[in-house]
């Protein structure tokens, strides 16, 4: 195997949301020409349970999770793993009989800017904290406005921060609302009410020349416009146990977007005599996403699917034609983030795998363990090394 270090290519090279600094699973964090034997520990820190993923933003890692009762909002200097501050706040929940094996959460990533930082709680709690001090900026709980403030397996979105304003779906079952709220204080901008929150987070992207979120609901993917607050276009897409959860890949006016046993599907939503159409470009039935969302790099999309028990895959993206596939059994999920030309697959069992999207097949090019315990969140490339989140601990590892 070929040794690796990590370096900035911008400043900072932040980690500051779920799936990174453009919410599409590519870091600013690149690779140097290769990857080294074994990976050395750097500092690692009790934090808690839960699946939510580190963040990062200069030289502070963020991490929320959950300690009993309480969810609790952690920060770290990321050169030495000393915490900086923590806060936390009573937060029981019980676990749907049918997902208790993942545990009471937290499963939303936090999202940070403009020194604060926003967290989403599996019950619904959304909480925004000075990112310097930990100090509570304010708090939104929504019982008074839905009779289920989280939906059936516990809230997984992970809050969009576009500009001045955080989006967000609040609710449950059949009865939720996507929120533009005033990211300084919480206040609410517009409120789209009718459908009921998905376990995907949404992304913002220009299509047909209008801002939208674009978003999987829960029984739907759609768009919302970003200014006003209507939904521009609805496509009914509903999987097993209404469990969407993959986040939507927007690239050149196409959306990508698939679910559990549903396959991988690609439209292209436009304005036609004033009134918005969902036209489709490609499906691909040989593979599905589950709860890992795909990585778009040119033209080909990365990811992993739920069949055969857990398979890498890449595909054409203008035609949707599957260009390799790896042996199954792989795992039950797996967190895609790419570095340079290089895409680190986190395996749900601690396995690290390294890929180069420019090969013709699966050829891990390095692999580690790197936890002893399950890796749901993703991996948050640094300057410094890579965050590891495991069943309850934070840990730095150092690529030297």
């Amino acid at each position: 195997m070929i040794g690796l270090a990590l370096v900035a290519t911008t400043a900072s090279a932040d980690w500051p949301q779920w799936r990174g600094p453009a919410r599409d699973g590519r870091s600013d964090v690149a690779p140097r020409p290769s990857w080294p034997q074994a990976l050395k520990p750097g500092w690692k820190a009790s934090v808690g349970l839960g699946h939510a993923s580190p963040v990062v933003v200069g030289g502070t890692a963020y991490v929320f999770a959950r300690e009993g009762d309480d969810e609790v909002a952690s920060a770290f200097d990321l050169a030495s793993g000393r915490r900086l501050w923590r806060q936390s706040y009573p937060a029981p929940y019980t676990m749907n009989s049918a997902a208790t094996s993942h545990g009471p959460g937290p499963k939303s990533t936090p999202t940070l800017g403009a020194g604060r930082l926003y967290t989403f709680g599996i019950s619904g709690t959304l909480s925004c904290f000075d990112a310097s001090s930990g100090k509570v900026v304010w708090r939104r709980t929504f019982a008074d406005q839905h009779k289920e403030t989280s939906p059936a397996f516990g809230t997984a979105q992970s809050p969009l921060l576009d500009g001045d304003r955080l989006v967000v779906h609040v609710g449950g079952d059949g009865d939720g609302a996507l929120l533009s709220l005033d990211a300084a204080t919480g206040a609410t901008r517009w409120a789209l009410k009718g459908y009921g929150p998905a376990y995907a987070s949404p992304v913002a992207a220009e299509l047909d020349g209008v801002r939208q979120y674009v978003l999987q609901t829960q029984a739907h993917l759609m768009g919302v416009d970003a200014a006003k607050g209507e939904a521009l276009w609805t496509l009914p897409f509903t999987t097993p146990y209404e469990q969407n959860s993959v986040t939507p890949v927007v690239s050149a006016g196409t959306v990508i977007y698939s679910g559990l046993d549903r396959g991988i599907h690609a439209m292209r939503p436009r304005r036609q005599a004033g009134r918005w159409t969902t036209d489709e470009a490609w499906r691909n039935e040989e593979l599905s996403l589950y709860m890992s969302s795909p990585v778009l790099d040119g033209k080909r999309l990365f990811g992993f699917s739920h069949k055969k028990k857990g398979e890498f895959f890449c595909l054409d993206v203008d035609t949707g034609r599957t260009l390799w596939r790896s042996e199954g059994r792989q795992g039950e999920n797996a967190a895609l983030v790419a570095v340079g030309r290089d895409l680190l697959l986190l395996k749900d069992d601690a396995e690290l795998v390294v890929i180069r999207m420019d090969a013709d097949r699966f050829a891990p090019v390095a692999t580690y363990s790197v936890a002893q315990s399950a890796t749901w969140a993703h991996p948050a490339p640094t300057a410094q090394g890579v965050l590891v989140k495991d069943q309850d601990s934070l840990a730095l590892l150092r690529l030297e």
